[in-house]
């Protein structure tokens, strides 16, 4: 069945003619668009997504490497957070405008062909989903030690348990992105008033002249190297929100245009301060608190610092603004990491199996996304695999080849990007995606 194309009789103003965020919606109405959510909104959407499960084990991992790594940390982390994220942020940002609407995936298979473009989704869809998985098993553990150490009530079956607290998270999510992005915001707020009032609280138990001493190593300077190396991959994914960047930057196009690149950067430059200040803050007060003693008792428990804190302190305020931390940073970061994975299981359900996504419609599709990932991070859940592991896997060796190096090998490559290609941050971004990978394995092997 052939179509043809007619020319339209009513008066429709050509497209130069449109504004900044303009688009024509039927019969020559032009109409504004408008952002899914204001700017302080994605600030708060990416504060969320970033602070889960990393910072509850963050204290414990950073301050286990001694004093000077962690200043090391203190020091390094904003420009490693911001640079590294804006980079990575550039490649939706930063495209033509006729190619505004196209999230990460459709853009590096654009411009580097289909076939590193699966590639590049395979990865990217393992560190986000992977990350999802980490949150759930984090969430069912959470709620499990508030049930039995602060409620004092028995332990509910696993099985029973995981499916509630994954079910609940993800069906939040599945109502839609607007209700998600509200509810994310509205789990954040007490997440940074909570961690505020923490470090403060903790203030007076600080001793700073232990945690100077703490793992003193024989070979000093050697030593001291090696953990401001260690602590890399620990920061990586304790400050890594690069499952929200990609919709952050196309929810930004319709209203800023070709400003969205200088919008986006700015906006989260913002975000790196709101991260390293409440962040290390947290960080800092809870190893000062801890001292050499407290982190080597915490460090063979196996614990959340928080949780130490909890069941040391016997204080009613740490016995509930310990749970509350936890589940807040959890579920907000849940929500952001989810946006990655149906972005990611979207776009290889569509490749690997076409004719069938063309048969079903877009919600039955994202449905079908939420069924495989409840399914999954319940399963998760219930084995209980150890966090550490997980998190240090994803971090150091896919969050650091997504974020810090393939964007900076698209500058170099590809024309369209020959307006980042001689920032010279590039170098340090890749380099330090480099540093980091090798760590990691180094570690691990």
């Amino acid at each position: 069945m052939s179509s043809t194309n007619t020319p339209s009789t009513t008066s429709t103003p050509p497209t130069s003619d449109l504004k900044e965020g303009e688009h024509i919606v039927g019969d020559g109405v032009v109409a504004k668009q408008r952002p899914a959510a204001s700017t302080a909104s994605w600030i708060i959407t990416l504060f969320g997504t970033a602070v889960g499960a990393g910072i509850l084990f963050l204290p414990l991992n950073a301050g286990g490497f001694g004093f000077w790594p962690l200043v090391f940390a203190t020091v390094f982390i904003l420009p490693l957070v911001y640079f590294s994220h804006r980079t990575y942020a550039r490649i939706v940002a930063g495209a033509p405008k006729e190619d505004h609407g196209k999230d990460i995936l459709e853009l590096v298979s654009q411009y580097l062909g289909k076939g590193q473009g699966i590639g590049f989704a395979v990865l990217y869809w393992i560190t986000v989903f992977s990350t999802v998985l980490i949150y759930g098993v984090s969430i069912t553990n959470a709620v499990d030690s508030f049930i039995v150490n602060q409620l004092g009530g028995p332990s509910i079956d696993r099985w029973l348990l995981a499916t509630i607290c994954v079910g609940v998270m993800t069906g939040g999510f599945a109502i839609g992105r607007k209700p998600m992005i509200w509810l994310a915001q509205v789990l954040v707020y007490p997440l940074i008033i909570a961690l505020a009032i923490t470090s403060i609280y903790l203030i007076p138990r600080w001793d700073l002249h232990s945690f100077i001493h703490f793992d003193d190593g024989a070979d000093g300077w050697g030593q001291m190297l090696k953990g401001i190396f260690l602590i890399l991959p620990v920061l990586v994914f304790s400050f890594s929100h690069m499952a929200a960047l990609s919709q952050f930057a196309i929810d930004m196009q319709p209203q800023y245009g070709e400003k969205t690149e200088k919008r986006v950067s700015r906006t989260e430059f913002y975000t790196a301060i709101l991260l390293v200040v409440f962040t290390m803050f947290f960080v800092w007060s809870c190893v000062l608190a801890l001292g050499a003693d407290g982190m080597n008792e915490a460090l063979e428990q196996n614990i959340p610092v928080l949780s130490y804190f909890a069941n040391v302190t016997g204080t009613p305020f740490m016995a509930y603004m310990a749970p509350i931390v936890v589940i807040c940073a959890i579920v907000s970061s849940y929500f952001g990491h989810m946006l990655g994975t149906e972005e990611g299981t979207e776009y290889l359900l569509k490749n690997a199996a076409p004719k069938l996504a063309e048969k079903v419609s877009h919600r039955t599709l994202l449905n079908i996304i939420y069924l495989i990932a409840f399914v999954c991070t319940t399963l998760v859940a219930i084995f209980n695999p150890s966090i550490i592991s997980m998190i240090s896997v994803v971090s150091g060796v896919f969050v650091a080849f997504i974020v810090y190096l393939v964007p900076v090998y698209m500058f170099k490559k590809l024309d369209v990007y020959k307006n980042f290609r001689n920032d010279p941050w590039n170098y340090f971004v890749f380099g330090m995606g480099l540093l980091i990978m090798a760590v990691t394995i180094w570690d691990m092997i």
